[in-house]
């Protein structure tokens, strides 16, 4: 397998060729499985981008003539120019479609044996209390834009959701089936990865923020549309990529550097730092697996172990 230039912040090149045949099949048996379809489309980009790095030559005219020597240079690759964690996701995108592969034309698995990259964790800075001062009043206004961002950015702090989450939510004032929130309740219901509901809970700051919000919105031209973020302009519903741009040009705004993955390490930090059962975050969080806990907690736990050295240290 030959090296690439770096592509870094180049469109990826998707053309696997005739290796595409085998990424199809490998795409509908993850919709079979009912994986969501963000993860479909991440696992299928994944080994389409593998496949067109391949050398064209007739050593690699099919799936069985890859081997782990090409795995390896692909994720060399892949370390030297992106993060760890980066190229571990689409370490793991490749493990999946091989080990279906190897069951399903009954072929060698080339990964059988390998090791993922390691993964060096790094804290996620949360937001200060100034910085959070910041961007709410970047937000803040009459405007409908000011509302609603400055509703995103509240239900964002009070919840952590994800961004897939928060841009999925929907709202009907006459059908309260067909609306995600309940203001009385302060409750708002959102779907998870694997197209699974639950339900959070937001404050009565956020509570308020969505109010005034919802009547901005129900003035808008585009009002009738069953989902909840609309444009400024009376433009039409906003997407999750216009959502994460939104946040970015607040932060912009006020000098804080804003993502809406932020807010997440945000909010567990600040949950587990004031004592908060690890339980229940990890059901407010929607997560399935422990190891989430662990990082989102690393910030947490540092917090604790450095005011229990003061408690415990002090003057000796």
């Amino acid at each position: 397998m030959t090296a690439q230039e770096p592509r870094s912040r180049q469109p990826k090149q998707l053309d696997a060729g005739t290796f595409q045949a085998e990424i199809s099949s490998f795409a509908l048996r993850l919709a079979a499985e009912g994986k969501a379809a963000k993860t479909i489309r991440t696992y299928t980009e994944a080994v389409q981008w593998f496949a067109a790095a391949l050398p064209r030559q007739a050593s690699r005219a099919s799936w069985e003539q890859v081997g782990s020597q090409d795995i390896q240079q692909w994720m060399a690759w892949l370390l030297d120019r992106y993060s760890n964690a980066y190229a571990i996701n689409q370490y793991r995108a490749l493990q999946q479609f091989f080990k279906w592969l190897a069951a399903e034309d009954d072929l060698p698995d080339p990964m059988a044996g390998l090791q993922p990259p390691r993964v060096t964790e790094k804290l996620v800075p949360v937001f200060t209390g100034e910085e959070l001062s910041r961007l709410e009043q970047a937000c803040a206004g009459r405007s409908f834009a000011q509302r609603r961002d400055t509703a995103i950015i509240a239900v964002f702090k009070a919840t952590g959701i994800r961004l897939a989450e928060l841009a999925g939510m929907r709202y009907d004032p006459g059908d309260s089936r067909r609306s995600d929130i309940d203001l009385r309740q302060r409750e708002i219901t959102v779907r998870g990865k694997g197209g699974k509901d639950r339900i959070v809970r937001i404050g009565h700051q956020a509570a308020r923020s969505l109010d005034r919000y919802l009547r901005a919105r129900s003035r808008h031209a585009q009002a009738w549309r069953p989902q909840l973020w609309l444009g400024a302009g009376n433009r039409e519903p906003l997407t999750a990529a216009g959502i994460y741009q939104m946040t970015a040009r607040r932060g912009q705004q006020c000098g804080v550097d804003v993502y809406p993955h932020r807010f997440r390490h945000h909010f567990s930090h600040t949950w587990l730092d004031r004592g908060g059962p690890e339980g229940d975050l990890t059901e407010l969080n929607g997560w399935t697996s422990p190891q989430m806990l662990r990082r989102y907690g690393a910030r947490a736990r540092s917090a604790r172990a450095r005011r229990t050295y003061d408690r415990i240290m002090t003057d000796t």
